[in-house]
């Protein structure tokens, strides 16, 4: 970016960093074994639609360009409350759904989407029913961090539960460390 970009206020996009997703199966044993939360078999992706008569392909355009195996995953499309695109994966495996999504970044920055992207989502939930509850792990695309994200009924969040996680994953997931950044992501299309 040069002085003129500067000055006419254009600002440089920042690519989404994908690699630090492949860290979550191995975090994901520290959170079996010290919190009881096993994966809930669905992962999301979400990001900004796209305006116009790009937004009605994109859906079309995005299940073509993704051109998953239905064996071993469902994939859905739909927009949440605010108007964000969600591509939620569900599968039986961590690694398998951690691997999708990141083929879906992949593919989603190779055509063009990499500003678009937002954020993934995987879900937790508690192995034992009387465990502490449901959590998401968010990914920020951009920072390449995690941050859990434990909500509770009536628009409530768990922050004790989720300041335990980030002190059992802090040495096994890139956490991220400003708190302002920990979003309430409410109504998320992810179990």
């Amino acid at each position: 970016m040069g002085l003129l970009d500067a000055l006419r206020g254009k600002t440089k996009q920042v690519a989404p960093n994908l690699d630090n997703l492949f860290a979550l199966p191995s975090a994901a044993i520290t959170l079996e074994t010290e919190l009881d939360l096993v994966s809930s078999g669905q992962a999301g992706l979400c990001f900004k639609a796209g305006a116009g008569s790009s937004s009605s392909a994109t859906n079309d355009e995005l299940r073509t360009l993704l051109d998953f195996d239905a064996a071993d995953t469902s994939v859905q499309l739909s927009t949440d409350d605010l108007g964000f695109s969600w591509l939620v994966i569900s599968g039986d495996d961590l690694g398998t759904l951690v691997t999708r999504i990141h083929g879906a970044d992949s593919t989603l920055v190779d055509n063009g989407f990499g500003p678009r992207l937002l954020c993934a989502v995987f879900g937790f939930t508690a192995k034992v029913p009387s465990g502490d509850g449901d959590v998401r792990l968010v990914y920020l695309m951009k920072q390449g961090t995690f941050y859990p994200f434990a909500p509770r009924d009536g628009q409530r969040r768990d922050n004790e539960l989720e300041l335990r996680i980030q002190s059992f994953l802090g040495t096994d997931l890139p956490m991220e460390k400003d708190l302002t950044r920990w979003m309430a992501l409410w109504g998320l299309p992810v179990k």
